[in-house]
This record gives structure tokens, sequence and C-alpha cells, in this order.
């Protein structure tokens, strides 16, 4: 797969500092709900999922940045995607969110690893 034929969306700044102009992006300053929202709103549009929106060992609840791949071109909706999407944004709501305590190093920290399992699942794409 190209890295023309996905699209990354994101609320991680250090993801979108790092790829800006080398992968088609969305960004938005949004938190990791508003984030899965707007993946849905994708796949309502017909994108597909292309990383699981809930992917790694990190709870929602622990972390506020997320990104996720989606495909470049919209087609039919896809009800494993729009299954997927909707059950990552439920389990969101299950959690209560306390990233408003963390101080910058911890941020730091959490965009880190969302850079890291983002580059990972990139790197998967651009072997295809």
């Amino acid at each position: 797969m190209a890295k023309e034929d996905y699209i990354i969306v994101t609320n991680n700044p250090m993801v979108y500092q790092k790829y800006d102009g080398q992968r088609k992006m969305i960004y938005a300053e949004t938190s990791y709900e508003g984030l899965l929202q707007q993946v849905r709103d994708k796949v309502h549009e017909g994108h597909h999922l292309l990383s699981h929106p809930l992917s790694g060992s990190v709870k929602p609840n622990e972390t506020p940045y997320k990104s996720v791949m989606i495909s470049a071109r919209p087609g039919s909706l896809s009800r494993e995607s729009l299954r997927m999407i909707e059950s990552a944004i439920e389990a969101c709501k299950k959690f209560a969110f306390r990233t408003e305590t963390y101080d910058e190093a911890v941020h730091r920290d959490f965009q880190w690893v969302d850079l890291n399992l983002i580059e990972s699942g990139m790197e998967s794409a651009d072997l295809m």
C-alpha cells in the first residue's frame, strides 16, 4: 500500500509535526473521544479503518492522544469499520478521564507512545 492510500487522523501534535507534508493527515485539537467521533464521521463517508481505534495497551482514560489510519479514498460503507469505531466510542465513554492532571512531561510521553504505535502501523502499510 502506498502512503497515498491512507490518511492519518490524529490529535497528537508530535505525529502532526513529524509527518505533516509527508503523509495525508487530518489533525484536530480535540479529545480522545472527539478524535474517535471524527473517525466515525469519515467511516460514514465510506473510509475504511486500517488500524484499530483502540490499538495499544494504553486505556482511553489514561492518554489524551490517538492516531488512527483510514483509507484515503472513500468507498461503500464498511459495516465492520463502523462496528469497530462505534464500539471504541462506547468503550471510551465507560472511562473517567484523568488526563487533565498530567504535567507536560507525561503528555510528551503519551504523545511518544502514540507516535510509535502509528509508525508501526505505517511501516506495515508501506510494506503492503
